[in-house]
């Protein structure tokens, strides 16, 4: 057995599934094409929850409004000290204010508080006032909002659902698995979500989308792109953007997050140059990662134009991991309500290789 469990299977789902030999996604039988770009967040996390939720509406736009409302309430409890904290740690501060249930209505404001709290901490951190959530708008548009204190543009809104669309689910990840394992106690949805968001900021996660930023600021040019990132990879640095557990080919997610941010730029909402750059860079990357690592599959992963996505937004680097957690929730408690029907408390065994206690003479 491996030590990262690769090839166990700890879970049956009907959430997602991910071939990373064909680098296909597909969540609750749809493809990420056919989602991505497509369809909203409310529509998504509407399809991760069918039959999970007996009083779950045909549309929840009014009811995710109205929970934004609900846990707004919550960012009085963000004094200096939370300010002081990346933005990953007062977000899920400010969470664990909220009490812990199995029902709708938890799920609901759980599916917000990512959203509500992060844009509070970033305005916060900025030195500017928290902006109230609007429960008449859709949640993409409320986040931007909230996030800008100004309306968004149609092609700003439909960047972001994209990217919360595309991050909502991916199979048994160390996120999603960290909240099953706590929802399969019985310790309720708001506890499988705090443990999600612990595993998620770890840079081995999705922790990582912000050093793309200050990777392809330091490259600056992409003349400079070759040998930044030999000079890196003769440090044996991770290039990040490249390269998953999962994927033996290009990861899916980055070619729809590509095409977002390619939409954005059309409408100039991205830095005039960006996606060129970013494009040349990724270009050296791939064929600097293929001399120098023939034996192992280094593709594109969906960091890297995550990455320029939300900084295209406006979104500080040190938030990134915050807006992948506004999609994610969706999948931890469409994940947690599955394991709890599933009744099975998780687990697994173990094998000791430590000393054996010396016997007696």
């Amino acid at each position: 057995m491996s030590d990262g469990l690769e090839d166990v299977v700890a879970a049956h789902t009907v959430m997602s599934e991910v071939d990373g030999q064909r680098g296909v996604l597909i969540i609750r039988g749809h493809s990420l094409d056919e989602l991505a770009g497509r369809a909203r967040f409310e529509d998504l996390a509407s399809l991760l929850f069918s039959g999970f939720f007996d009083d779950l509406p045909s549309d929840l736009t009014a009811a995710l409004g109205a929970a934004r409302v609900e846990v707004f309430s919550e960012v009085a409890g963000l004094d200096t000290g939370l300010l002081d904290r990346s933005p990953i740690e007062a977000m899920r501060a400010l969470t664990a204010r909220l009490a812990d249930g199995d029902d709708l209505a938890t799920a609901l404001r759980l599916l917000a508080a990512p959203a509500v709290f992060t844009a509070a901490v970033v305005r916060g951190q900025a030195g500017e006032a928290p902006v109230p959530p609007d429960a008449s708008l859709p949640h993409a548009a409320d986040i931007l909002r909230m996030l800008r204190g100004k309306p968004a543009t149609q092609a700003q809104i439909d960047a972001l659902d994209t990217y919360l669309v595309t991050v909502s689910d991916h199979g048994l990840n160390a996120s999603t698995f960290a909240a099953r394992v706590i929802a399969s106690t019985r310790a309720g949805l708001t506890s499988a979500v705090l443990g999600g968001i612990s595993a998620l900021r770890g840079p081995l996660h999705g922790g990582a989308p912000g050093p793309v930023i200050e990777m392809l600021d330091e490259i600056g040019q992409p003349a400079n792109a070759r040998a930044w990132i030999e000079s890196a990879l003769a440090r044996g640095d991770r290039l990040m953007g490249f390269g998953h557990r999962v994927y033996r080919v290009r990861d899916p997610r980055a070619d729809a997050l590509k095409t977002a941010v390619r939409k954005m730029s059309e409408g100039s909402n991205v830095r005039p140059g960006r996606v060129a750059f970013a494009e040349a860079v990724e270009a050296a990357a791939l064929a600097i990662l293929k001399e120098h690592k023939p034996d192992r599959a280094l593709d594109t992963n969906v960091e890297f134009y995550t990455a320029l996505l939300l900084e295209a937004l406006d979104f500080p680097p040190a938030a990134f991991t915050c807006v992948f957690a506004m999609g994610r929730v969706a999948g931890w408690i469409a994940h947690a309500r599955e394991q709890v029907a599933g009744g099975r408390l998780i687990r697994p065994q173990s094998i000791y290789v430590g000393p054996q206690p010396r016997q007696a003479a």
